[in-house]
C-alpha cells in the first residue's frame, strides 16, 4: 500500500477521509495513512490521527516534512494560508499533492502553477465524482441551449465555510462561461443589494447560504420565458468526497509533472 499524508487532518475532511480508509465496502484504499499535519497551534499535536474510533497509529505533526517522510502522494484540506508552505514541503520531497482546499487568492494560484512544474498537483475544489461529472455536463447543455438562458447559480454550506460563493460554485460558473466564449470574471454577479437595473443579458448571477450543517448543495438554473432546466448535487455526507480524494489521490502518483484536475481522473 502507498503513504498517503493528509494536511488538514483535524478538519472535517481529515476526518473524514480517516474514515473513507477504513471502509471495507466498497473496497479499501490502496493507500494507507502515513502522515498527519494540523497547525502548529493545533491542541491536537501529538495526538492519534483519528480522533475518534480505531486508532491509526499515526500522530500528527506540525511539520510537513515530517507528514511527508513515508508518503506516496498528499492531499491539503487545511486552510489557504497555509498552501505555499505545504507546496514548498511537497516539492521538496518530490511528493505529488493534490489540493482540495478552497478560497485561495492568485498568488497561491500561481505558486501551484510553478509547483506543478516539479510535480504533479491537481486542484479540485470539489473532489465530488458527482459534481466533476454535473461541471463536465454544463458546457454541452449550455452551448445546445444558447445565449437566450439567464444562468443563475446558487449554493449552500454549513456555517462555518469561510469562501463565499464556494470554490465549487466559482468552477461550475467557469465552465458555463467558457462554453458561451466569456471569462467569468467578465459576467458574474454576486451582488444585487441596492440594484433597481434589470438582469444584464449574459450574466451569470449567484447565490450563497451558509447554515446549520448543510454539507454541500450546488444548483445550476437555466431559465428562459416559460421554462427553468435546473441542474443540482447535494452531499448529504462528507464521505463522499473523501472517496473522490483517495480516487484522485491514488491516480496521481506515478504522474509526470503538470497541473490536474478532477475531469483527468475520471477520463473527462
Amino acid at each position: 500500500m502507498s503513504g498517503l499524508a493528509v494536511f488538514g487532518i483535524t478538519g472535517r475532511m481529515g476526518q473524514s477521509i480517516v474514515r473513507a480508509l477504513r471502509e471495507e465496502s466498497p473496497p479499501a484504499s490502496a493507500l494507507r495513512l502515513s502522515g498527519a499535519l494540523a497547525s502548529s497551534t493545533s491542541a491536537s499535536l501529538g495526538r492519534d490521527a483519528a480522533l475518534e474510533g480505531t486508532p491509526t497509529q499515526v500522530r500528527i505533526t506540525a511539520d510537513p516534512a515530517v507528514a511527508l517522510e513515508s508518503a506516496a502522494v498528499a492531499v491539503d484540506f487545511s486552510l489557504p494560508q497555509c498552501l505555499a508552505a505545504h507546496a514548498r514541503a511537497c516539492v521538496a520531497a518530490r511528493v505529488p499533492l493534490l489540493i482540495g482546499t478552497t478560497g485561495f487568492d492568485a498568488a497561491s494560484r500561481a505558486l501551484l502553477e510553478a509547483a506543478a512544474q516539479s510535480i504533479p498537483i491537481l486542484i479540485a475544489p470539489n473532489t465530488s465524482v458527482g459534481v466533476a461529472v454535473l461541471k463536465q455536463m454544463l458546457a454541452p447543455v449550455t452551448a445546445a441551449l444558447g445565449p437566450g438562458y439567464d444562468v443563475e447559480i446558487s449554493e449552500a454550506h454549513h456555517r462555518t465555510k469561510r469562501d463565499a460563493p464556494s470554490g465549487t460554485a466559482l468552477a461550475l460558473g467557469e465552465a458555463v462561461a467558457e462554453a458561451r466564449g466569456e471569462t467569468l470574471a467578465h459576467v458574474a454577479v454576486f451582488d444585487r443589494h441596492g440594484s433597481l437595473a434589470p438582469r444584464k443579458p449574459g450574466s451569470i448571477g449567484f447565490a450563497v447560504v451558509r447554515a446549520g450543517d448543510i454539507v454541500g448543495e450546488h444548483t445550476v438554473t437555466f431559465a428562459a420565458a416559460g421554462e427553468r432546466i435546473e441542474m443540482t448535487h447535494r452531499a448529504t455526507d462528507r464521505i463522499t468526497f473523501a472517496r473522490g480524494a483517495l480516487r484522485a489521490a491514488e491516480w496521481l502518483i506515478g504522474r509526470p509533472a503538470a497541473l490536474y484536475g478532477m475531469q483527468h481522473v475520471l477520463g473527462l
